[in-house]
């Protein structure tokens, strides 16, 4: 053989390698890509061709599969349409999938290993069984009233959040971000239809896809205050300490006086903690903060879960949707020490103070869980396609205990004196105590105020029965107040139907 042959088969050789080298590469570690690429039509085909698993809340079907004449045989429903939008997010050909039907897509499409038993039957059968069931944790009838006075929210605010929770469980009981959309248009199998529905929403100013109940983080304002009376509480102080006060104070090395709401509002020159925290007083918080230091106001927060940037919604097991992260932020000097002023606007939810209103709502179901905080979850059950096997119940579980049941009972006592005679007077519930704390926080100097409440309601032996947080963002005056009114509305709701656990 001569030499030219010689390095045209040393070539060929070499792309057969090349060629069987690139084969066994995208076999091992391209296949799910292709897989379940969007351009794969045989795919798309293959996945609607087994009807999708419902998801259901209280025995009412929540997203639905139904058959359609063409080349994809099922076509997801959500009757609810923007009511449930931030929970179910949406099932589309082209786009990505999001909330519980992307989380718990493999088990509603009938794909999960749980469900292997299923898929061996129909392969002798010839059936298509179809997907499994989930079922959630909302109380339909909490998540009604807090969808309808969230939207007909008497201050006007057009965005907002509103979250609501078993504190014995953590079971979400309602949860809607506001503005909300209609996942319908989203699942069409029309690709155009869906995706110019979905540039529609994304360019929208009022960002109506962001689930601002998990994702978005505002200053609490007075709210905070219970992390910062939690503190005082394990460092010596008790409902009944006096503490500084008066109608306005300056922090050291700060021109800017930190002054209350109102001039009624604790002018004394001392008050007790109880008054502070019932009157919402700036003046005594932002001094008390500065006592107690930076250190123990960010160790408190930590310990009632800010910072914690792993935190998922969804079943107790992997995976869920995803939440941001409360920051108490800097409070310091360029130099590293301690900034006085930043830590007295910190201490009373403000400067880097940033929370969601999930953990508003989980201070307070602490609070009224005598200290333990459950982790929070949104899927109670998997039902098989036939719903005659579960393959996965919830069993609850502690998140976290930030206080002890000595602390939580004084900060019980103190929101209960809140509701019954301070600035959250709206969440007022006949027959049963609810406890609750009020936040102002300013947003711009040219944008109004945003309008915060947590709360929880206990029943006639003591037992908690719903923690809520309410956030109505740019509400202005009267903002905490409406958010309180609306806060006790679902909490009312939520005693009529607590939901699944």
């Amino acid at each position: 053989m001569n030499a030219p042959l010689r390095r045209v088969g040393v070539v060929v050789m070499v792309l057969f390698g090349l060629l069987f080298a690139n084969l066994n590469w995208i076999q091992a570690y391209k296949d799910d890509e292709y897989r379940n690429s969007d351009y794969n039509g045989r795919v798309k085909v293959a996945e609607y061709k087994i009807k999708r698993g419902n998801i259901e809340a209280g025995g009412t079907a929540l997203a639905t599969s139904k058959e359609t004449a063409g080349t994809l045989k099922f076509q997801r429903s959500y009757p609810g349409g923007p009511k449930y939008a931030h929970v179910l997010g949406y099932k589309t050909v082209n786009l990505t999938d999001q909330g519980i039907e992307k989380v718990e897509n493999d088990f509603l499409a009938g794909t999960s290993d749980q469900l292997i038993g299923d898929r061996v039957k129909d392969m002798f059968t010839g059936d298509d069984t179809g997907g499994g069931n989930v079922l959630l944790t909302l109380s339909k009838r909490a998540q009604d009233v807090a969808y309808d006075q969230m939207r007909n929210n008497e201050v006007g605010a057009k965005k907002g959040a509103a979250i609501a929770i078993d504190p014995r469980t953590g079971a979400i009981q309602a949860l809607v971000s506001m503005p909300s959309f209609d996942p319908n248009p989203l699942a069409s199998h029309d690709g155009n239809v869906a995706a110019a529905e979905f540039n529609k929403l994304e360019k929208d100013p009022d960002e109506p896809l962001k689930n601002r109940a998990l994702s978005e983080t505002l200053p609490p304002g007075s709210t905070f205050k219970i992390v910062v009376a939690a503190a005082a509480l394990e460092n010596g102080v008790t409902k009944t300490t006096e503490i500084p006060a008066g109608s306005s104070w300056t922090p050291p090395t700060s021109g800017t006086p930190i002054k209350n709401a109102a001039g009624s509002i604790c002018p004394q020159a001392k008050v007790t903690l109880m008054v502070a925290v019932t009157d919402s007083c700036n003046t005594g918080f932002a001094q008390l903060g500065v006592r107690l230091g930076a250190e123990a106001l960010k160790e408190k927060a930590r310990q009632f879960g800010f910072e914690q940037e792993d935190l998922t919604v969804g079943h107790l097991g992997e995976g869920g949707l995803r939440t941001a992260a409360s920051r108490t932020g800097d409070m310091q000097n360029p130099d590293g020490s301690t900034d006085p002023a930043a830590l007295a606007q910190s201490s009373i939810g403000q400067n880097n103070v940033r929370m969601t209103p999930l953990e508003g709502a989980l201070i307070a179901g602490a609070v009224a869980n005598s200290g333990s905080q459950m982790r929070p979850y949104l899927v109670r059950q998997w039902l098989a396609p036939d719903r005659t096997t579960s393959y996965y119940t919830a069993k609850p579980r502690e998140l976290r205990q930030p206080v002890d049941a000595r602390v939580a009972g004084d900060l019980r006592d103190m929101m209960v004196s809140v509701v019954q005679k301070g600035t959250g007077r709206t969440a007022a519930i006949n027959g049963y105590t609810v406890g609750g704390k009020t936040g102002t926080a300013q947003s711009a100097p040219d944008r109004p105020d945003h309008g915060w409440f947590i709360g929880f309601a206990l029943d006639k032996n003591g037992t908690a029965v719903s923690a809520v947080c309410v956030e109505l963002e740019q509400a202005g005056p009267g903002g905490s107040a409406e958010a309180a009114r609306i806060a006790g509305q679902i909490m009312r709701a939520a005693i009529t139907d607590p939901g699944g656990r």
